[in-house]
C-alpha cells in the first residue's frame, strides 16, 4: 500500500522505515512541525518526572535541563518514550500502557498523593494525566518544552497524489487527534477533501479517530492499544 505518514519528525522517518520493511510504500509528509521552546523547567524539588511523548523528552534533552533531573523516577507514556528515557540515563523508568490516563493510574499505584510531579509536555497538551493526578491529590507542575505548529498548506506531494498523480495514495496513518484534524482541514482547503475522505484511515486510538468520524469519514482501523505495533498490525 501507498501510505501517507502525516506525523511529525523524527517519528515520521522511523515509521516510514517500519512500513518499508513490511513491504509498503510510505509517503512522509508531516502536517505538524515540532519546535522546542528552549525554556527551562520550573524549579524543584520533584518526586518524579512525567513524559507523555518522545518529543517532550527530546526537547528537554536539547536544553540540558535533564542533568538536574537525573535520579528522579520517570513515568513514560509508552515503551518507545521509556526506551529513550533509559537511553538518556534518566530514571529508573516505569512504562505506561500507551495513553496519558493510564499513565496517571500507574503513578497512583507507585507514589503517595501529595507528591510534586513535573510533567514535560507540548503546548497543545491534553488535560490528562494532570487532571486525574491533581484530582487525586498530587501537585503537577507542567513544563511546556515544545510546540507543534501546523504546516501552512497540504504538502505538495500529498496534494499531487490525492489529485490523481502517480503514485497515488491508498491509506493514511493518524497518530494524534490534532494531526488528523489538521490533515483533514488542509486537504479540504486544497480541494482534495473528497480524495482524502476516500482513503483508508488507520488511527492510533479512538481519540485520534474522533475528528475524522465527526466529519463523517469512515475510519478503517483503530488500534486496540495506543501503540505503533498495534496500529501497524492492522495493515496486514
Amino acid at each position: 500500500m501507498r501510505i501517507w505518514v502525516a506525523r511529525p519528525e523524527p517519528g515520521a522517518a522511523r515509521t516510514a522505515e517500519r512500513l518499508a520493511a513490511l513491504g509498503h510504500r510510505p509517503l512522509v509528509a508531516p502536517v505538524l512541525v515540532v519546535r522546542p521552546t528552549g525554556t527551562p523547567p520550573p524549579p524543584g524539588p520533584f518526586a518524579a518526572l512525567l513524559l507523555t511523548s518522545a518529543n517532550a523528552l527530546a526537547a528537554l534533552l536539547a536544553t540540558g535541563a535533564d542533568e538536574a533531573l537525573r535520579g528522579l523516577p520517570v513515568f513514560a507514556v509508552g515503551p518507545h518514550t521509556a526506551a529513550l528515557a533509559a537511553k538518556a540515563r534518566l530514571g529508573p523508568v516505569e512504562t505506561g500502557a500507551g495513553d496519558a490516563a493510564a499513565l496517571a493510574t500507574l503513578v497512583g499505584r507507585r507514589l503517595a498523593p501529595g507528591a510534586r510531579l513535573l510533567h514535560v509536555a507540548g503546548a497543545a497538551r491534553k488535560p490528562e494525566p494532570a487532571a486525574s493526578l491533581e484530582a487525586a491529590g498530587y501537585a503537577v507542575a507542567t513544563h511546556l518544552a515544545y510546540a507543534a505548529e501546523a504546516v501552512p498548506h497540504l504538502p505538495d506531494r500529498v496534494a499531487a497524489a490525492l489529485g490523481g498523480g502517480d503514485p497515488g495514495l491508498d491509506t493514511a496513518l493518524h497518530y494524534s487527534r490534532r494531526s488528523a484534524a489538521i490533515a483533514l482541514r488542509l486537504a479540504e482547503a486544497a480541494g482534495r477533501g473528497g480524495a482524502f475522505r476516500a482513503l483508508r484511515h488507520y488511527c492510533l486510538s479512538d481519540d485520534v479517530a474522533a475528528p475524522l468520524e465527526a466529519a463523517g469519514i469512515a475510519v478503517h482501523f483503530v488500534a486496540a492499544r495506543p501503540r505503533e505495533d498495534d496500529l501497524l498490525a492492522g495493515l496486514s
